[in-house]
């Protein structure tokens, strides 16, 4: 079962150094204001900051001042902090063909001195591509492209200097590519998620570091994490090199009347943040993420939605740290 597989792959006990900033820019914010939330949970010790790659808002948000991308913010920020790592939760392949990616990552990986990680994902948003004039393919082609970018991508990183890539066929055949530039890090760490039950503990297990779950419960986590070991042992890959990290919103307050505050500024009801968030009172959200790190989870992303309440961090690094 899942705890017995905990035991022989899960990290010892989650510190401030497991725990992401995940920020959701697409609801509103400026450059700026992203920088602000990066630079305050480099200071506290956080271990990433990562953003979402989205180009229209959800929900009841006014959106403004309108999207922010993705890897030119990470450029951005890849100058603008010095030791936290930065990377994406996820990166749309809908967006960008697999090629320009892996030359933009490579060179925002070297501009922060080899921080970067890549979260790619297939895309779903149907509205933000039907608002931005980009095409919006079927499911199982989206995810075929998916899996040709990791593929493309990596291979790309991977040809030693002064080799050429190819990969015929496919949406994106490649030909006598120079295959540069290289990412400063030897090995850019590349993060899968979703829940998925087949194809995506497959890609995971040929071409991640990290499994991630964004927003399942426990249990949900739990049976992905299963699907990833049995996907990784299928290729005779190591379990214990895989990753396995959630996503959870993040509310947290000194007391009840500051965690009801933060939760209406968000827009969410408290008893629903207290189940499925790291929320609540102090006690409460580090027992939560005790139960996920008990439970198998090596990192957890804490989603912060109201990007303006730097307190929060201050808080939450007090007491998950």
């Amino acid at each position: 079962g899942c705890t017995a597989t905990a035991g022989t792959i899960g990290s010892p006990a989650m510190q401030l150094a497991d725990l992401s900033i995940f920020s959701e820019p697409q609801q509103g914010a400026s450059y700026d204001e992203l920088l602000a939330v990066a630079q305050r949970a480099e200071s506290l010790g956080y271990r990433a900051f990562y953003r979402s790659d989205h180009y229209v808002k959800m929900g009841d948000s006014d959106g403004l001042p309108g999207p922010t991308d993705a890897w030119i913010t990470l450029a951005g920020l890849a100058r603008d902090t010095s030791t936290i790592r930065l990377g994406t939760l996820v990166t749309s392949a809908t967006f960008r063909l697999p090629g320009p990616l892996a030359i933009s990552v490579a060179q925002v990986d070297a501009m922060s001195g080899g921080r970067v990680e890549l979260g790619l994902g297939a895309g779903w948003y149907e509205s933000e591509h039907t608002a931005y004039g980009i095409p919006f393919p079927p499911l199982g082609e989206r995810f075929d492209r998916l899996e040709e970018q990791l593929e493309i991508i990596t291979g790309l990183w991977s040809t030693p200097v002064g080799e050429t890539y190819s990969k015929p066929g496919g949406q994106y055949p490649v030909t006598d590519s120079p295959a540069l530039p290289k990412p400063a890090q030897a090995q850019v760490p590349v993060v899968v998620g979703g829940g998925g039950p087949v194809r995506t503990p497959r890609l995971a297990a040929r071409y991640a570091s990290e499994f991630n779950t964004p927003f399942l419960s426990l249990s949900g986590f739990q049976a992905q994490r299963e699907r990833v070991i049995a996907a990784c042992e299928a290729i005779d890959r190591d379990p214990g090199t895989m990753t396995f990290s959630g996503a959870l919103v993040l509310c947290v307050g000194e007391n009840e009347e500051e965690f009801t505050r933060r939760a209406a500024a968000i827009g969410r009801e408290p008893d629903e943040l207290r189940e499925n968030g790291v929320a609540g009172l102090p006690e409460e959200a580090a027992e939560k993420v005790q139960t996920w790190n008990e439970g198998g989870a090596d990192r957890l992303f804490l989603q912060v939605l109201d990007l303006s309440d730097l307190d929060q961090l201050d808080l939450a690094a007090t007491v998950l740290g």
